[in-house]
């Protein structure tokens, strides 16, 4: 498999999908698919990006996205180094500008950042050589995660996605992933819907490029998929909700919900999840739930970003031999 030739990825940096035109969303979807294949196979490691060095900088803990993006390196044979803030210079006051610089000494390709500032990313890609992509920064972004979500939409819709309508569900004021699925949905022609407890919702959504509700049994009614949010209690201030069992009782997902929606309609949730919480146990496991195929997705879409960003200055680059 090869690059396609007529194609040239102009991106230094992916700090949210806001920069990332359709064309480019759909060169990343095609990459991926070649990697998606390759994933399926008993022997899964190409030498694509040998010799290349990705840093895993995650400020914030994570499972999926720091995991997705370390087998993503390893499978392209990067070399990845991982570095939290329990073992960086971070924890003894080091600014993040001055770690950052450090590690550019080293002279990576790419560093992959996670952090609980939003424009933490932003912070870096301006100051540094290298290639930058954010795994979460803040409230504000998860590029990663949409391109994920919408690449698994893709495995069951094909390229067109004009007129479906996608429901997500949940802690929509604390969620980095919400604000990067609506932009991607939307850039995508996807008719976004929104629902949370009015106390979940942040000020100005009525801005955002989605309609917003508050009632799930009105805001389901005739989706094609809905998207389920973590309840993310450690950013919330308190009282923002009476109870996790009055949230339960008003917003977790049931199959009798989803009897609302249009027939087959998909399940998803980026995770970690809370079953009976967000989500009825049920659902999670259900025909129609593609959770455990977002992380799948989460793979193949972070193989074709390193890709993408550590060999856009090549002009050739075998991706392996097929």
């Amino acid at each position: 498999m090869q690059q396609e030739n007529h194609f040239e990825w102009k991106h230094k940096d992916l700090l949210d999908v806001d920069t990332l035109s359709v064309e480019d969303v759909m060169h990343v979807f095609k990459t991926a698919d070649q990697f998606h294949e390759i994933n399926n196979r008993p022997v899964k490691k190409i030498p694509t990006l040998k010799g290349r060095s990705v840093i895993l900088f995650f400020y914030e803990p994570s499972t999926r996205t720091k995991t997705s993006f370390d087998m993503a390196g390893k499978r392209l044979s990067a070399d990845t180094f991982s570095l939290a803030k329990s073992g960086s210079a971070l924890q003894k006051g080091e600014s993040l500008k001055d770690t950052a610089l450090t590690l550019q000494a080293m002279n990576p390709d790419i560093i992959v950042l996670r952090h609980s500032s939003s424009g933490a990313a932003q912070f870096l890609a301006d100051r540094l050589p290298c290639s930058v992509i954010n795994g979460g920064d803040g409230w504000h972004a998860h590029p990663t995660q949409a391109l994920l979500d919408s690449f698994t939409l893709r495995q069951h819709w094909g390229d067109d996605f004009y007129g479906k309508e996608v429901l997500i569900l949940g802690d929509i004021a604390h969620s980095r992933v919400v604000r990067s699925n609506v932009q991607l949905l939307s850039k995508l022609g996807v008719r976004v819907r929104l629902c949370a407890p009015r106390t979940l919702l942040p000020r100005g959504v009525e801005s955002w490029n989605a309609k917003v509700f508050t009632r799930l049994e009105y805001a389901v009614e005739g989706v094609d998929a809905v998207m389920c949010l973590r309840l993310q209690l450690e950013r919330q201030q308190a009282g923002l909700l009476p109870s996790l069992e009055e949230y339960s009782r008003t917003h977790c997902l049931t199959a009798r919900h989803l009897e609302l929606a249009q027939p087959n309609a998909l399940v998803m949730h980026p995770g970690p999840m809370n079953r009976g919480l967000e989500i009825a146990s049920d659902l999670a496991d259900a025909p129609n739930s593609v959770i455990l195929e977002q992380v799948s997705s989460g793979v193949a879409i972070r193989m074709a970003l390193l890709f993408l960003f550590a060999t856009r200055n090549d002009r050739h680059v075998d991706q392996g031999d097929a």
